[in-house]
């Protein structure tokens, strides 16, 4: 095989993620933490451009966008290293920049010269700056295994060691990747709400509704951590359990809709040992106002069914793909498929995340692929012997979802014809919402 036939092999059309510097967006999510970018000119640019501007033109915030520092690392940095650099960079972001914490991300350039990172940042840490460092050149992941690098880098280096008592009834919540999931900072307020309804006090970490450094400095206070997701944030459940003997309750998808919705709160009231009576009140309240709402769509149901899509592929990361399909078949009774996961899952994780789909509800079984390659993703389309009326993708899958006369609902990276402030498709609430998305989408389609 020739080198050139090698490469185009190992490329990858169109990828759905960022690389792990991209991981810049989970310390800006933090309220009053700013990240500082050690790499090369463009690269914390791109990221931006990439997962907060063209999907869902979030917004970079406080400190996200176009205002963190940067080295813009040169000729000069990569011959002779760039260490200085950077500590010029951290001395000047300390002086001008008001901040909470600073988390030094570095690219693939000082990663692959050896820049001595921790040795510059211990030199502002021994000082009592409030700054930590994360190694996250692109050639260890992607932006999601930079996220829990982040997360990881700020428990060890900041957070540090704990061992007294615990609160009762705190929550850590672990779930979906800042500016990655595009809805991220709806959906995290609404886990946040429902998880308060049942009486936790929650640490959401991330987004407006987070209490920014001196929310990750309880983190070792909580009596539990809570993963919502198939794999991201399992880990760090796992090293908070080691290191603070926090107990984890793992749920693979994020609730949609009132049967899931209900299912997952009593799932963690029992494994917090909560007041049971507490929590079937607040789900009877939610489910009232829920189904009222769906009793007044069942008009437009009834009567438009021929408009009605019903068979749907969903194109995502695991989260999401998860999340949907079961809210589609259990609660709207449509069908799928085809369920493709783009986010380069760790294989360790993909066999569980298959048998989730394997039982999806009491009488489908759905198998689902995991491709990365937008070509590979458009011949999967294409080859399906049933066509999906509507595609639940992204930007990139508009060609193919025209192509099959079929409708696209943007549900996740890169979602460049959605404009999302704190629009949610979770819990409750959530779900009302992407029923409106989905069905304006198909009526609009057919007019």
């Amino acid at each position: 095989m020739s080198v050139l036939e090698e490469l185009k092999t190992n490329s990858i059309s169109r990828p759905r993620y960022g690389c792990a510097i991209g991981a810049m967006h989970t310390a800006s999510a933090i309220p009053r933490v700013v990240p500082i970018t050690h790499c090369g000119p463009g690269c914390a640019d791109k990221q931006y451009v990439s997962l907060a501007f063209y999907n869902g033109f979030q917004g970079g915030g406080y400190s996200g966008g176009a205002v963190p520092p940067s080295a813009n690392i040169s000729e000069n940095e990569v011959v002779f290293g760039g260490d200085d650099r950077l500590r010029e960079l951290i001395q000047a972001s300390t002086k001008i920049v008001d901040a909470d914490l600073f988390v030094v991300l570095t690219g693939c350039i000082p990663d692959i010269v050896g820049d001595d990172i921790p040795s510059v940042v211990g030199e502002f840490q021994s000082k009592g700056v409030p700054i930590v460092y994360a190694e996250t050149g692109g050639f260890r992941g992607n932006n999601l295994t930079g996220h829990e690098t982040v997360i990881r880098a700020i428990i060890e280096q900041y957070v540090g060691d704990y061992s007294g008592d615990k609160t009762k009834n705190t929550v850590n919540v672990w779930s979906e990747v800042p500016y990655q999931n595009t809805y991220w900072r709806g959906d995290l307020s609404e886990i946040k709400r429902i998880l308060e309804g049942i009486g936790l006090k929650v640490n959401i970490l991330f987004g407006h509704d987070s209490k920014g450094i001196s929310e990750w400095l309880d983190i070792p206070k909580a009596a539990f951590n809570l993963v919502i997701s198939p794999w991201v944030g399992k880990s760090v459940a796992e090293y908070l359990q080691e290191k603070y003997q926090q107990p984890y309750l793992h749920i693979p998808s994020i609730p949609i809709g009132a049967i899931e919705t209900s299912d997952f709160l009593r799932k963690v009231t029992q494994f917090a040992v909560l007041d049971q009576e507490t929590t079937e009140a607040f789900i009877k309240k939610e489910e009232k106002e829920y189904y009222k709402y769906l009793e007044d769509f069942s008009d437009f149901y009834s009567e438009y069914w021929w408009g009605v899509p019903a068979r749907f592929a969903v194109v995502s990361d695991s989260i999401y793909n998860l999340s949907i399909t079961k809210f589609l078949v259990k609660q709207l009774g449509l069908i799928s498929v085809k369920q493709i996961i783009t986010e380069n899952t760790p294989e360790e994780f993909k066999e569980q995340i298959r048998e989730d789909f394997r039982n999806i509800d009491t009488d489908v079984s759905l198998e689902v692929e995991f491709l990365e390659d937008g070509y590979l993703i458009e011949e999967s389309l294409r080859s399906s012997p049933e066509k999906p009326a509507i595609i639940f993708g992204t930007t990139w899958d508009r060609d193919i979802a025209r192509e099959l006369k079929g409708n696209i609902v943007e549900v996740g990276f890169p979602s460049s014809y959605e404009v999302v402030l704190s629009r949610s498709y979770v819990g409750y609430r959530g779900a009302l919402s992407l029923i409106e998305k989905i069905f304006t989408v198909a009526i609009s389609a057919s007019a």
